[in-house]
């Protein structure tokens, strides 16, 4: 059973609601695509598929909010949990947005991050922060035009 976040007047984007295990086929497509396009990532369906379930499953860890039109998953994004030492509260991290292509364009991800935002600040969390690929200047926009800033700080990463 889904839990419903959101729903649009009219439903004619959608509807948000909590991803399920039996999403994870189809969340791993829309992964692929996304990790086709993002220079730090290949897509590997198997790792992928773990990576969802595990988030699913433990609602500590986040949650994969999606958004449905027609009953088809058209976009997803996951909220990802810690706290902060600097707030001393929790905090999310928005990670993997993706909107099919064809669902691009008419609002479907303005509505789902919306929703996200609304849905971490339910959680309890007091600040969410994203990456982006630094020469991704759709996205940049996208999320500055949602309230989101660049920071002073830089991420860096290794791989264990």
């Amino acid at each position: 059973m889904t839990e419903t976040i959101a729903e649009e007047a009219g439903g004619s984007i959608g509807i948000v609601d909590v991803a399920t295990p039996f999403d994870i086929p189809r969340l791993n497509e829309l992964l692929t695509l996304l990790f086709t396009q993002e220079t730090d990532f290949t897509p590997d369906a198997g790792k992928q598929a773990i990576g969802l379930g595990r988030i699913i499953a433990d609602p500590g860890v986040g949650h994969i909010l999606v958004l449905r039109n027609r009953g088809e998953i058209v976009a997803m994004v996951n909220l990802l949990y810690t706290v902060s030492t600097a707030l001393g509260e929790r905090v999310a991290i928005l990670e993997d947005m993706i909107v099919h292509p064809d669902h691009r364009g008419g609002g479907a991800g303005s509505r789902l991050l919306r929703a996200a935002i609304e849905f971490a600040r339910g959680e309890g969390c007091r600040r969410i922060t994203l990456l982006t690929d630094h020469d991704n200047s759709g996205a940049i926009r996208f999320y500055r035009n949602h309230g989101f800033q660049k920071s002073a700080m830089v991420p860096l990463r290794m791989m264990l």
